[in-house]
């Protein structure tokens, strides 16, 4: 039996391991910048610093596309769990940008993502816009707070058709089900802001209203004594 080019065969995968393996090392790293590009982008738009959120999400997207495209060869690095989380949060820092300054959307192939993964980054932007509604309840702005809302309740719509198997969707039912329980809580939250508004609107109504009679009864009410009977007394 020959065996004389087994250590050339060997040698050719083990070189290639090499090679996939420096390329996994590369691709770690980027995917950490790109997580913290997202992650500050979302930082500035929660801030309303349009230019430098404007900037991250530009090195978002540089960064997303010098992480995904040597890996055009590689599906099994391209699809590995770092790669998807860190391209998910580039979605997510994209929705809630577009959502906020009503911008259209992106799409996947803009973004580089998947299908699952661009539906995943959409549920985590949804469940982003429960900072901007307590943010804007804290601030008195009730009303203001709605649309972000409606936002959240429309994606939650959208997400629930999306009825495949885990295999096909990596894991969206969850990311579903957790956006459900954030969008009730804020639809609660935001419920009893509102009623609460609205009672002290009444109450500053009627202390408007009582203030007024008062006033109007005081100055048409004749005194008992006038000031010439005090004084010829």
């Amino acid at each position: 039996m020959s065996q004389e080019n087994l250590p050339e065969i060997v040698e050719a995968i083990r070189q290639e391991f090499t090679q996939v393996n420096e390329l996994r090392d590369k691709t770690l790293q980027q995917s950490r910048a790109l997580i913290r590009s997202c992650a500050n982008s979302i930082r500035a738009i929660h801030r309303h610093e349009w230019s430098e959120a404007e900037a991250a999400l530009g090195q978002a997207r540089a960064d997303a596309e010098a992480m995904v495209k040597p890996l055009a060869n590689y599906p099994t690095l391209y699809q590995a769990g770092y790669t998807q989380d860190a391209l998910k949060e580039l979605v997510e820092a994209h929705v809630v940008y577009a959502a906020v300054r009503n911008r259209a959307w992106p799409t996947p192939s803009e973004l580089y993502v998947t299908g699952a993964t661009y539906l995943k980054g959409l549920s985590e932007a949804a469940s982003e816009m429960r900072r901007f509604v307590l943010d804007l309840m804290r601030r008195g702005q009730v009303l203001e707070a709605e649309p972000y809302l409606e936002f959240m309740d429309e994606v939650y719509s959208l997400l629930i058709t999306v009825d495949f198997p885990d295999a096909i969707t990596d894991g969206l039912r969850r990311s579903t089900d957790v956006l459900r329980n954030v969008l009730e809580r804020t639809r609660g939250d935001l419920t009893l802001g509102i009623r609460q508004d609205q009672m002290r609107q009444a109450l500053h109504s009627f202390e408007a209203r009582l203030d007024t009679n008062l006033g109007t009864q005081f100055s048409t009410t004749a005194l008992p004594v006038s000031i010439e009977d005090l004084s010829d007394e």
